[in-house]
This record gives structure tokens, C-alpha cells and sequence, in this order.
């Protein structure tokens, strides 16, 4: 979607198309938003990992529940 958008901003600028202009920098934030989304969820999924991984390591082995 960037690179289309990019596309469509420059043939706009060139005729003179603000319509096609606007619509190419609209499609390159979209994209922009889009990838922002997907690295706070992988931020979240990664931040949950840790904290699961903390806690389990919280936890008492098996050997030490048993005595």
C-alpha cells in the first residue's frame, strides 16, 4: 500500500491531480498506521511472554513441592 501510495502522490503532483494526490498520501498513512498496529502487537505478545516466563520461574520445582 506505500509503495502504491507513493505512486499515486507523484502521478497526482505530475497532472496536477489533487484528488490522486490526496488519495496516494491517505494509502501511505494507512500503511504507516497498519505497521505501527502490528509492532505494539508484537510488543504486547512479547512483554506477555516475559511476564509468563517470570512467573514460571517464580514457581517451585517439582521436587521442591514434593517435600
Amino acid at each position: 500500500d506505500d509503495l502504491a501510495g507513493k505512486a499515486k502522490e507523484a502521478v497526482g503532483k505530475v497532472t496536477g491531480d489533487r484528488e490522486l494526490q490526496g488519495e496516494g498520501v491517505g494509502e501511505q498513512v494507512s500503511a504507516e498506521v497498519k505497521k505501527v498496529g502490528e509492532s505494539i502487537k508484537d510488543g504486547a505478545s512479547d512483554a506477555a511472554d516475559s511476564v509468563k516466563g517470570f512467573v514460571e520461574g517464580l514457581k517451585p520445582d517439582k521436587d521442591e513441592r514434593q517435600q
